[in-house]
């Protein structure tokens, strides 16, 4: 029995996806590509091998790490979005401030307004990530205890009434 047209068409359309994914995606190679001419101007090798580096790091390192630390807190069952929402939030501000947290502490003086000396950037992040996550354990805790009130009032009203 031959494959006729009709049965192999949508193997194609399987591998490569649909046609806005494939235009999306030749979209975003034009623009990295672009990106990738513009940028280094006068040291192409170290912005290379911080792109390979970059790529490696991600795909052997942090993708197990954090895939692993996506697995774990499933333990924690429904409660696992007080876990994943502060995390989330945190490791977003420390992508944000990394240069900021990592640079001379005068290189940004100007920019941000801030004298030197004050730009304690790492410090900062560490109090915000405390605070989001004492947030959401404040607000787990709302949520406990507002289940075990409405689990009392259902206990009370299943009871059947006392027979004098």
């Amino acid at each position: 029995m031959e494959a006729g047209p009709a049965q192999g068409a949508g193997r194609p359309r399987r591998r490569l996806g649909s046609p806005l994914q494939i235009v999306l995606l030749s979209a975003s190679f034009v623009l990295a590509g672009y990106a990738g001419t513009r940028l280094p101007t006068d040291d192409w090798l170290g912005v290379a091998v911080w792109f390979v580096g970059a790529a490696l790091l991600h795909d052997l390192v942090l993708l197990p790490l954090y895939s692993l630390a996506d697995r774990l807190p499933r333990l924690a069952g429904r409660y696992v979005n007080h876990l994943r929402v502060p995390a989330l939030f945190s490791l977003l501000l420390l992508l944000v401030w990394l240069p900021l947290i990592w640079g001379p502490p005068d290189r940004y003086a100007k920019t941000t307004g801030r004298p030197e000396g004050t730009t304690d950037y790492a410090l900062h992040w560490l109090w915000l990530t405390v605070g989001l996550f004492a947030a959401s354990a404040l607000w787990l805790a709302v949520r406990t205890a507002g289940g075990a009130v409405r689990e009392r009032r259902r206990a009370r009203n299943d009871r059947p009434p006392d027979s004098h």
